[in-house]
């Protein structure tokens, strides 16, 4: 009576209890893996996209089953040491590795090998047929995550991890809208793993996540990593560079660098200048230490040095105090100040750059030549109290709210501790900490007009059907300064650029460029006497449409201002991308006067159409041989040659022996001397970078594209790169 009691309780009561028991023993759940959203570049370029991998995988409960069934019938089998030792040769596995897993027979399934391509896919595919290893080893689709533009704007796009989820940058920032949501498969299975019949089998669809549709654009991006790299190869770089291009009236982002970058579709493996470190160190490859170390270097690698880190802005930073002391109504532009080399504030000297001093010089004149004590006079005006709240207004107090993980922030004194010291020192960019984006963004609000605006680089996010699901609205503008302000600063800048301003290596032909160096001297712990050189630039000047910023953090080769560190590169990065976003030039009178000869193609034509076709272009011409047709010129078609100095040859006799010139070394020449020495040899020149200041004080030959003493063509074409190598940005209070 008892046993039948409770055998009617069970059947009732407990029923849907032990019901559920008995299905989760008998059911195995498999995620089925939503296909993540793409990533666009603003002109609908694939930033991020996936493709098909596979998943080999073992189910060693199986394998025990079979082996005991081959072993009862009295058959000759090895499966677990046949399938070790193939699947080892096919998939580059360790064998002993497959060993410790074909052990574990309670299991029924153990993944071996993912992201495996589609020729090893079908070799496993082949071994499982071939030896009816059906039940035993699987290969499973899976969607892996694909970079189509491997390290293009790596720290800020970011990467997935292996079960594909977004761990930095945009994939991690926007990670539960790229995801999607996972479907699920039930299937019920025996004590041996065989499928029982489906009355618990159950399927659930995943929903592919939603697509996001940025900012960025690849060619702008493209040419500032380009620009980034350079920079901090060419100047020594000890502490990695970054560049921000950002469109100052609407805070889009085209485009973000930090370089040493890395490849998206392999972030695990460390930059060659981690890998160097690493070697370096001394540790063992097999030890707890180098783990540590190599794990150290990878974030580092992985971290966006644009957002997450702060740097002192130095003299790029006299762009906001001007537009301050401005728009205060503190100074005007005649005013003349007195550069004695210093100025002494609360008993403390605080030297220029300029240790003996400019002399006498007009507020404009002060903030071309980037001179401190000019502006530590107009920020003393100012006053603690008034210049703080700029801060604030410039948007220096708070995070900039861009939409990427991990953004730093400012490091200021406290407003009740700020003292006339600290605002003589803070006038000229010293002594306190922002990001490259917060610096990028006060610089957009004296070009916009005097707004701050929100720096972002996703422009809207569609569902998998392409409806606009979110897109990103601009905030309610904070004024800064006044607009009348922003035309008198930019004014200002662009004439700092194209006259005998500090930033002139930042010229770029046919643009009126606004622009600002800075070198500053780095307070931390273990970097006393290295700095941080910069430059940050907008343009149009009259009509400012976008900004570029670039820093190399603690070069330690050539001359260490960010006048000849960052802005050739800022320029370079203008001359590439404006023509791109439709911004045309408009060269001037004098550009024009000074614009390179682009060679014409006189090959094949008759003596005399050749002979008119090359004068008119401006070239001075030489003829080698007697013949009526030209059968090769010296330079090819489309080569940029100098107005002054330009020649072409025109051959007319296939035979006639081309005479050979001697490379002479030019490099630390003014332009007037180099131009002389090649023209000497027999050369062609061609100009790298501020042709309009050829003529300028301090304007130096820092490299040239053919070695000296090399033995060339007559004619042949030696590039030299000029630079203005002067110090009006250097700050050390």
């Amino acid at each position: 009576m008892g046993l039948a009691s409770r055998i009617l309780i069970l059947q009732t009561a407990g029923y849907g209890k032990y019901q559920q028991k008995v299905i989760d023993q008998i059911t195995t759940e498999s995620s089925v893996r939503a296909s993540r959203g793409k990533i666009y570049d603003t002109n609908g370029n694939l930033l991020a996209d996936h493709i098909t991998s596979y998943r080999v995988f073992l189910a060693p409960h199986r394998i025990a089953y079979a082996q005991s069934e081959a072993n009862r019938n009295g058959e000759q089998l090895d499966y677990a040491g046949l399938i070790a030792a193939r699947l080892s040769e096919i998939l580059g596995v360790s064998r002993d590795h497959l060993q410790e897993d074909l052990a574990k027979t309670r299991y029924l399934d153990r993944t071996v090998a993912r992201d495996v391509d589609e020729t090893v896919a079908d070799r496993v595919r082949e071994l499982i047929r071939d030896y009816g290893l059906q039940s035993m080893v699987g290969v499973e689709a899976v969607n892996t995550r694909y970079y189509p533009y491997g390290s293009l704007a790596a720290q800020a796009i970011g990467f997935t991890g292996s079960d594909g989820a977004g761990l930095y940058g945009l994939e991690y920032y926007y990670n539960d809208q790229l995801a999607g949501e996972n479907g699920r498969y039930i299937t019920a299975r025996d004590a041996r793993g065989n499928a029982m019949p489906d009355e618990y089998e159950e399927f659930s669809a995943a929903t592919p996540g939603c697509d996001l549709h940025t900012t960025l654009d690849v060619f702008v991006q493209a040419a500032l990593d380009e620009q980034v790299e350079t920079a901090y190869i060419e100047a020594g770089g000890q502490n990695r560079a970054a560049g921000i291009v950002m469109n100052v009236k609407t805070g889009a982002i085209l485009a973000m660098s930090t370089y040493p970058n890395f490849d998206l579709n392999d972030p695990w493996t460390p930059d060659a200048q981690s890998a160097q470190r690493l070697s370096q160190s001394g540790l063992s490859p097999n030890s707890q230490e180098y783990a540590v170390l190599r794990r150290e270097l990878l974030l580092t690698m992985w971290s966006n040095k644009a957002i997450t880190e702060s740097y002192i802005p130095g003299s790029t930073f006299k762009v906001i105090t001007a537009a301050m002391a401005l728009e205060s109504d503190v100074t005007r532009l005649e005013e003349t100040f007195q550069c004695t080399g210093s100025k002494n504030v609360l008993g403390f000297n605080i030297h220029c750059h300029k240790r003996k001093g400019h002399g006498t010089l007009t507020f404009v004149q002060g903030i071309q030549q980037s001179c401190n004590p000019v502006l530590m006079t107009v920020g003393l005006r100012l006053g603690g109290d008034r210049f703080y709240d700029y801060l604030e207004t410039f948007g220096f107090l708070e995070k900039t709210g861009v939409d990427l993980p991990g953004e730093g922030g400012s490091v200021l004194i406290d407003r009740e501790n700020f003292t006339d010291l600290d605002l003589a020192i803070y006038s000229f960019g010293q002594n306190f900490n922002v990001t490259l984006l917060q610096q990028i963004t006060a610089v957009s609000a004296v070009a916009n007009g005097g707004y701050l605006v929100t720096p972002h680089l996703v422009d809207h996010i569609t569902d998998p059907a392409g409806t606009v699901v979110w897109k990103f609205e601009q905030a309610e503008k904070q004024t800064a300064v006044s607009a009348e302000t922003c035309r008198t600063v930019s004014k200002i800048l662009e004439e700092g650029v194209s006259g005998e301003g500090g930033a002139k290596n930042a010229y770029v032909a046919g643009y009126r460029i606004a622009a600002k160096t800075g070198t500053s001297q780095k307070k931390n712990a273990g970097s006393v006497g290295k700095y941080v050189c910069s430059t940050v630039a907008y343009a149009p000047a009259d009509d400012p449409q976008y900004a570029v910023i670039i820093i190399v953090d603690e070069p330690s080769a050539g001359i260490l201002y960010g006048s000849t560190v960052a802005a050739p590169y800022v320029g370079a990065v203008m001359e590439a991308i404006l023509p791109h976003l439709g911004v045309a030039p408009v060269y001037s009178a004098e550009e024009l006067e000074n614009r390179a000869i682009t060679t014409p193609d006189c090959r094949s034509l008759p003596r005399e159409a050749a002979l008119k076709t090359a004068r008119e272009s401006g070239l001075t011409v030489l003829t080698v041989g007697e013949g009526e047709l030209v059968v090769g010129q010296s330079p090819t078609p489309g080569t940029v040659l100098e107005k002054e100095t330009g020649k072409i040859i025109l051959y007319f006799e296939k035979e006639v022996p081309q005479p050979n010139a001697v490379v002479p070394d030019v490099v630390g020449k003014t332009p007037a001397e180099a131009t002389k020495a090649l023209a000497n040899a027999g050369l062609n020149l061609s100009v790298c970078g501020l042709r309009n200041h050829s003529g300028s004080a301090g304007v130096t030959v820092i490299s040239q594209s053919v070695p000296p003493d090399s033995e060339v063509p007559r004619g042949t074409v030696v590039t030299i790169t000029l630079r203005s190598l002067t110090d009006e940005d250097l700050d050390e209070p």
